[in-house]
């Protein structure tokens, strides 16, 4: 969450030549409406359900490069079938992720929350180690620019040989 995976997905796919999926894009499109109203009328729940239909969808198809939500991953069926794929977590700390979405409100995981900084950090230490668990490469993210995060991971996935 908030960690620049939509952005460095997007560049990455374009310079590799690959398609570039964004499965909260595809919930909304699917829906015709706003995660933060899908939260609003099905709950967390119902939303989770949706993505991972998308999540099951998406991850038949080759030479994608797929940015999830980062809720995504904490369901296991989530992460059985994004396992299937070279997955890539791009790090960054609680404090980078609250710099970027402190005026951000489009997010409803955090859009009620009395201490943001606080909710990102327990959400970081709830999320990363499954995070770390599922993913064949860790990227840091931080203050590095999207241009050099794409250029190192473009060098990582050419590395792989046999991507799964």
């Amino acid at each position: 969450m908030g960690a620049g995976k939509s952005t460095v997905g997007k560049n990455l796919a374009s310079r590799i030549g690959w398609t570039f999926v964004d499965t909260d894009q595809l919930v909304e499109k699917r829906c015709g409406t706003t995660i933060s109203v899908i939260f609003e009328v099905e709950g967390e729940k119902g939303f989770r359900n949706r993505e991972q239909k998308i999540i099951e969808e998406v991850m038949n198809k080759k030479k994608q490069v797929i940015a999830t939500g980062g809720g995504a991953p904490i369901q296991l069926q989530n992460r059985n079938l994004l396992s299937k794929g070279f997955v890539v977590y791009l790090f960054s700390e609680p404090i980078s992720v609250w710099k970027r979405l402190k005026t951000d409100d489009s997010r409803p995981i955090l859009r009620n929350s009395k201490n943001l900084k606080k909710t990102i950090e327990s959400l970081f230490y709830q999320r990363d180690p499954i995070y770390r668990k599922l993913a064949d490469h860790v990227m840091i993210g931080g203050n590095m620019q999207v241009k050099q995060l794409v250029a190192n991971l473009e060098s990582t996935i050419k590395s792989k040989q046999n991507l799964k």
